[in-house]
């Protein structure tokens, strides 16, 4: 009978070395030096670009630190398949998108299954007696993985599963530019394809850790609660972001009906604004996809997903609106926008719906000057084709639009407000970071 690969001395293997699958390789790295083991963690990405940046020490990301990555020593970074011939142990963290029709883009998990596919039958006949395990932290829809990931590496290796190889689902609760929550310090579902499976790939999480696990009655049910809790999120957004377009039309300061509100003990304290990034303003979707093919159609979280989508473009004709009032023209307008990611403090520009609010500035034939401290512009000009400017110092806008709350922003004084803007100047304050005081701000 095979047997589940020792943990202690098992290669780990992270397939996609994004946000997601770096911290997990860097904190596999730190606990097994402690555990004085001959284990290997391999970090796998098919970018070169990315591999040869880790291995230089860098993270673009800004997630880890180059004193990190440098203590790594039992961390190899490849872009070479053949190098995962060593593994026992395969993690998935590769993106889970959607297309341009809002259906889930399955084609990285795909292609990642069908690797470890042909990967786990190259080594069945010199491990014969080892059974390797293949745990997935991508979120996705309920049913991915046992219909279809499993399933490509069924077909591809000509092994069969809970015999040749077992599998389980443990979603990723990463935070991107949050300090404070670590990949060690939030708490863990875990799952497995069967009760021993469960409970080894459980032992294993529990060595990075600690926070402690919470193992899961089922895959399906841990696939299920990582998709929720971004769509919990998506809906309370969207729900403060029509308070504030009701509130917009009854003259009142929605951040200040918030802060008043927020005095209830169990009141949730959600903030208006843009819902981009690849979890919230992604994960709803396929959840609908899953909902429409047994037959139902989820109002509430397609709802929700169409209030945020169109966030941007009701931010836009606010700021026309307020432009005429106050006679600013709005052809050949100049605009400052602050902020270019999808969140603050993190340079990460996928689906971020400034993109769209930019659109349609442009739309109405104004000249868009874009600042932001964190993202990367050679990315901002190959994904989106835009420029960012170096220098905000001037007071010749018309309209400056702070989108994304940078601690950079956020700690611009009164003055430094003051120089960007002129009598005439209008500034859109998504996040409430502007002083009160500064003339002609509008509130979200």
């Amino acid at each position: 009978m095979k047997k589940f690969p020792d943990l202690h001395n098992s290669n780990i293997a992270i397939i996609g070395l994004g946000y997601v699958g770096l911290p997990l390789a860097i904190e596999f790295s730190k606990a097994y030096k402690k555990y004085d083991s001959n284990s290997r963690i391999i970090g796998y990405d098919i970018n070169q670009e990315r591999i040869d940046e880790l291995i230089s020490c860098h993270d673009k990301n800004n997630e880890i630190s180059e004193n990190e990555l440098s203590l790594c020593d039992n961390l190899i970074f490849t872009y070479n398949a053949k190098i995962l011939l060593k593994a026992d142990i395969f993690i998935v963290t590769v993106p889970t998108p959607i297309d341009q029709a809002k259906s889930p883009n399955l084609r990285p998990l795909i292609e990642a299954s069908k690797l470890i596919g042909s990967t786990i039958k190259s080594t069945s006949t010199s491990r014969s007696n080892i059974s390797p395990i293949i745990i997935y932290e991508s979120t996705v829809y309920p049913g991915t993985t046992e219909e279809v990931c499993v399933l490509e590496i069924e077909a591809i290796s000509e092994l069969k599963s809970n015999e040749d190889f077992y599998y389980g689902y443990s979603p990723e609760r990463v935070n991107p530019g949050d300090p404070d929550h670590r990949l060690s310090e939030i708490k863990k579902i875990t799952s497995g394809s069967t009760l021993e499976a469960s409970k080894k790939i459980d032992d294993l999480y529990k060595i990075i850790i600690k926070a402690g696990t919470y193992p899961s009655p089922s895959i399906k049910i841990a696939e299920s609660a990582k998709v929720i809790e971004n769509i919990q999120r998506d809906i309370n957004i969207a729900l403060v972001n029509e308070l504030s377009i009701i509130f917009n039309k009854l003259g009142i300061d929605t951040l200040d009906v918030l802060k008043a509100a927020q005095t209830k003990w169990n009141f949730l304290a959600f903030k208006p604004g843009l819902v981009g990034g690849h979890c919230i303003g992604v994960d709803p979707y396929y959840l609908t996809h899953k909902a429409q093919t047994v037959g139902y159609n989820p109002d509430i979280v397609l709802s929700g997903r169409r209030i945020n989508d169109s966030m941007g473009n009701w931010i836009v004709n606010r700021c026309v609106l307020e432009m005429v009032k106050v006679g600013q023209p709005i052809n050949g307008a100049k605009v400052l926008i602050l902020g270019i990611t999808f969140k603050e403090n993190c340079p990460d520009i996928r689906n971020t719906k400034v993109i769209e609010m930019i659109h349609d500035l442009e739309m109405f034939k104004m000249n868009v000057c874009i600042y932001d401290p964190i993202a990367n512009p050679k990315e901002l000009k190959e994904c989106y084709d835009l420029t960012m400017i170096s220098d905000i110092k001037s007071s010749s806008y018309n309209l400056i639009i702070c989108a994304v709350p940078h601690n950079e922003f956020c700690e611009y004084s009164y003055e430094d407000w003051s120089n960007l803007t002129n009598d005439s100047s209008i500034i859109f304050d998504l996040k409430g970071i502007v002083p009160r005081k500064i003339k002609n701000l509008i509130r979200i």
